[in-house]
Protein backbone atom coordinates (compact mmCIF):
# COMPACT_ATOMS: atom_id res chain seq x y z
CA UNK A 1 0.00 0.00 0.00
CA UNK A 2 1.08 3.28 -0.90
CA UNK A 3 2.29 5.34 2.36
CA UNK A 4 2.77 9.18 2.15
CA UNK A 5 5.07 11.88 4.11
CA UNK A 6 5.51 15.39 4.38
CA UNK A 7 7.87 17.86 6.15
CA UNK A 8 7.48 20.88 8.26
CA UNK A 9 10.29 23.10 9.63
CA UNK A 10 11.10 27.20 10.36
CA UNK A 11 11.30 29.21 7.48
CA UNK A 12 14.94 30.03 8.17
CA UNK A 13 17.08 27.27 8.95
CA UNK A 14 19.42 27.50 11.67
CA UNK A 15 22.73 25.18 10.69
CA UNK A 16 23.49 22.63 7.80
CA UNK A 17 20.73 19.78 8.15
CA UNK A 18 20.90 18.54 4.23
CA UNK A 19 22.25 15.13 5.55
CA UNK A 20 20.37 14.76 8.02
CA UNK A 21 17.65 15.21 5.91
CA UNK A 22 18.39 13.13 3.24
CA UNK A 23 18.01 10.36 5.28
CA UNK A 24 15.16 10.68 7.16
CA UNK A 25 13.52 10.93 3.48
CA UNK A 26 15.24 7.61 2.76
CA UNK A 27 14.04 6.48 6.17
CA UNK A 28 10.24 7.38 5.29
CA UNK A 29 11.60 5.65 2.05
CA UNK A 30 11.81 2.21 3.73
CA UNK A 31 8.48 2.77 5.54
CA UNK A 32 7.16 2.49 2.19
CA UNK A 33 6.27 6.39 1.60
CA UNK A 34 6.17 6.66 -2.20
CA UNK A 35 4.29 9.95 -2.27
CA UNK A 36 6.13 13.42 -0.64
CA UNK A 37 4.26 16.63 0.21
CA UNK A 38 5.48 19.48 1.01
CA UNK A 39 4.10 23.71 1.06
CA UNK A 40 6.98 25.14 -0.70
CA UNK A 41 7.17 28.12 1.13
CA UNK A 42 10.19 28.62 2.86
CA UNK A 43 14.14 27.55 3.32
CA UNK A 44 12.86 24.04 4.92
CA UNK A 45 10.67 23.24 2.31
CA UNK A 46 13.80 24.18 -0.11
CA UNK A 47 16.13 21.81 1.48
CA UNK A 48 13.36 19.29 1.91
CA UNK A 49 12.51 19.12 -1.68
CA UNK A 50 15.96 18.90 -2.70
CA UNK A 51 15.94 15.60 -0.16
CA UNK A 52 13.07 13.99 -1.95
CA UNK A 53 14.91 15.14 -5.18
CA UNK A 54 18.16 13.66 -4.51
CA UNK A 55 16.37 10.71 -3.82
CA UNK A 56 14.57 10.24 -6.65
CA UNK A 57 17.37 9.28 -8.28
CA UNK A 58 18.10 5.58 -5.76
CA UNK A 59 14.43 5.61 -6.15
CA UNK A 60 12.42 6.40 -9.28
CA UNK A 61 9.16 5.35 -7.91
CA UNK A 62 8.61 8.04 -5.29
CA UNK A 63 7.00 11.40 -6.19
CA UNK A 64 7.38 14.80 -4.52
CA UNK A 65 3.72 17.10 -4.67
CA UNK A 66 3.45 20.92 -4.20
CA UNK A 67 0.79 21.38 -1.50
CA UNK A 68 -0.33 25.14 -2.19
CA UNK A 69 -2.76 26.11 0.52
CA UNK A 70 -5.34 28.50 -1.96
CA UNK A 71 -5.13 28.46 -5.60
CA UNK A 72 -3.04 31.76 -7.14
CA UNK A 73 -2.42 32.75 -10.75
CA UNK A 74 1.66 32.22 -9.94
CA UNK A 75 1.04 28.33 -10.35
CA UNK A 76 0.13 29.17 -13.83
CA UNK A 77 2.49 32.38 -14.32
CA UNK A 78 5.20 29.88 -13.38
CA UNK A 79 4.28 26.58 -14.93
CA UNK A 80 8.06 26.08 -16.00
CA UNK A 81 9.10 26.56 -12.91
CA UNK A 82 6.78 23.94 -10.68
CA UNK A 83 6.79 21.52 -13.14
CA UNK A 84 10.95 21.28 -13.14
CA UNK A 85 10.46 21.36 -9.24
CA UNK A 86 7.77 19.08 -8.41
CA UNK A 87 5.41 16.18 -9.68
CA UNK A 88 2.01 17.51 -9.17
CA UNK A 89 0.95 20.52 -7.89
CA UNK A 90 -2.64 20.53 -6.13
CA UNK A 91 -4.88 22.47 -3.96
CA UNK A 92 -6.91 20.08 -2.19
CA UNK A 93 -10.75 20.63 -2.28
CA UNK A 94 -11.11 20.73 1.38
CA UNK A 95 -9.43 23.85 1.26
CA UNK A 96 -11.27 25.51 -1.69
CA UNK A 97 -13.63 27.46 1.08
CA UNK A 98 -11.47 28.04 3.80
CA UNK A 99 -10.65 31.65 4.72
CA UNK A 100 -7.55 33.06 3.18
CA UNK A 101 -5.95 33.73 6.60
CA UNK A 102 -6.71 30.56 7.51
CA UNK A 103 -5.36 28.56 4.63
CA UNK A 104 -2.15 27.95 5.75
CA UNK A 105 -3.03 26.01 8.84
CA UNK A 106 -5.81 24.18 6.69
CA UNK A 107 -2.88 23.24 4.31
CA UNK A 108 -0.68 22.00 6.70
CA UNK A 109 -3.18 19.56 8.53
CA UNK A 110 -4.15 18.01 5.47
CA UNK A 111 -0.82 17.66 4.58
CA UNK A 112 -0.44 15.71 8.07
CA UNK A 113 -3.77 13.99 7.82
CA UNK A 114 -2.77 12.39 4.23
CA UNK A 115 0.37 11.36 5.49
CA UNK A 116 1.41 8.48 8.11
CA UNK A 117 4.92 9.87 8.21
CA UNK A 118 5.80 13.09 9.64
CA UNK A 119 9.31 14.45 8.83
CA UNK A 120 10.44 18.03 11.29
CA UNK A 121 13.13 20.28 12.08
CA UNK A 122 11.71 22.69 14.73
CA UNK A 123 13.58 24.37 17.79
CA UNK A 124 11.55 26.81 18.90
CA UNK A 125 8.50 26.61 20.69
CA UNK A 126 6.16 28.35 18.32
CA UNK A 127 5.34 29.09 14.96
CA UNK A 128 3.74 26.94 12.35
CA UNK A 129 6.07 24.10 12.28
CA UNK A 130 5.67 23.82 15.77
CA UNK A 131 2.20 24.26 15.55
CA UNK A 132 1.91 21.40 13.13
CA UNK A 133 3.83 19.35 15.17
CA UNK A 134 1.74 19.00 17.63
CA UNK A 135 -0.77 18.57 15.84
CA UNK A 136 0.97 15.38 14.36
CA UNK A 137 1.44 14.04 17.58
CA UNK A 138 -2.44 14.54 18.25
CA UNK A 139 -2.89 12.69 15.47
CA UNK A 140 -0.32 9.68 16.93
CA UNK A 141 1.82 9.62 13.22
CA UNK A 142 5.04 8.19 13.03
CA UNK A 143 7.51 11.09 13.52
CA UNK A 144 11.00 11.67 12.38
CA UNK A 145 12.88 14.22 13.86
CA UNK A 146 15.86 16.57 12.70
CA UNK A 147 17.76 18.25 15.77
Amino acid sequence: MKKSCCGFGHREVLGNIEEQLYFAVKNAVNQNCELFYTGAMGAFDSLFSSAVRRAQKVYPNIKLICVKPYFSNDINTNRDYYSALFDDIIVPDELAFVYYKSSIKARNRWMIDNSDVVIFYTVRNFGGAYEAKKYALKQCKSIIEIK
